[in-house]
């Protein structure tokens, strides 16, 4: 197998990235060839660091015939120009959640790339559905659990972050901000087990952080078909588990409990499922482990697609889209203490 060049843009997060693609499987796939940003001294830091050629301006990078795709880790609003630019000169994208601000620019810019086919893909919602989300399904059909009914999911992890001038400082930007950056792959995984959203409602305080914008803050979800969904997101807790995300999904006859999110990338956690037996009323169980990956890049299925040229699917441009729909409703709630709808 050979590996395709990978440039990297936005090198404030795009570090992190690069790390996890270079200790992981995702180095298997890719070779880090070129990294970008607009911050000079970032780039060429980082370019001396892994050897490899540092640019200013995309532009500049989308010169390079040696790259092959482009790895897009700039701030949400305005993501959908720059992507625009990547697939007019002939790239495929992977890019980090949440995709963009604005869910038309959004839903414009996945069709444009599907028409062109040129591959767009992201961490959440990933292409391909995650561990827990392909089992619930499988029992929802196998244990014939009937119609969503609830859910209630948290994301608590202890930040106690300053303001540095970027976009998290901003409210605008970064919208009920333990929903918008953490609390989104919960939104995802809902929107691809209950559906697309009719109505939310959203409410947030500004407790210990040091930054403009809020860090403890919750969200209420009406769903079309009924389903009602909670999802609290905070800064504030310091209790030993980053990153502690519990899930409890009601369906009609059954219950599901989960982590959504390990305490160690890459642990898995129990997926439990709680019902009935219908032809003898008994209490019936079962549980599997199941690799907590809801924000994990796919970057086999990425490579995959770019070689094979498989574009997205309408399903998935529609599940991206319909997460942003959510994120602007809660942003208009959040402004205006009423409930929004999508």
């Amino acid at each position: 197998m050979e590996r395709m060049n990978i440039g990297i843009v936005g090198l404030r997060f795009g570090s992190t990235v690069i790390e996890e693609l270079l200790a992981g499987k995702g180095g298997d796939y890719f070779r880090l060839h070129a990294v970008c940003d607009t911050d000079a001294s970032k780039a060429d830091h980082c370019a001396l660091k892994y050897g490899v050629k540092p640019y200013h301006s995309i532009d500049e990078l989308l010169e390079d015939q040696d790259v092959h795709v482009i790895g897009l880790f700039t701030p949400p609003a305005g993501r959908a120009e720059l992507i625009d630019r990547i697939i007019c000169s002939g790239k495929d994208v992977m890019t980090t959640k949440p995709f963009e601000l604005d869910p038309q620019k959004a839903w414009d810019i996945l069709n444009k790339a599907r028409d062109m086919k040129r591959v767009v893909h992201l961490n959440s919602p990933g292409p391909v559905g995650h561990d827990m989300l392909q089992y619930i399904k499988a029992w929802v059909e196998k244990y014939d659990l009937g119609i969503p009914v609830g859910c209630r999911s948290d994301i608590w992890v202890n930040y106690r972050e300053q303001p540095d001038g970027g976009w998290y400082d901003d409210p605008e930007r970064c919208p009920v901000a333990p929903i918008f950056r953490l609390g989104i792959y919960i939104i995802n995984d809902m929107i691809r087990l209950l559906g697309p959203a009719h109505k939310v409602s959203a409410m947030s305080s500004r407790l210990l952080t040091g930054r403009p914008t809020v860090d403890n803050s919750q969200v209420s979800i009406l769903f079309k078909n009924g389903a009602l969904a909670n999802i609290f997101g905070s800064f504030c807790v310091d209790d030993s588990q980053r990153y502690k995300g519990p899930l409890i999904l009601n369906y009609e006859h059954g219950t599901f409990y989960c982590d959504v999110m390990p305490v160690k990338d890459g642990e898995a956690v129990k997926l439990l499922l709680v019902t009935r037996d219908r032809s003898n009323g008994e209490r019936r169980t079962e549980e599997i482990q199941v690799t907590g990956d809801s924000g994990r890049y796919q970057w086999d299925v990425f490579y995959e697609s770019v070689q094979k040229r498989q574009v997205n699917e309408e399903e998935y441009i529609r599940d991206i889209v319909e997460g942003l729909k959510v994120i602007e409703a809660m942003r208009r709630s959040d402004q205006s203490g009423k409930v929004e709808v999508v």
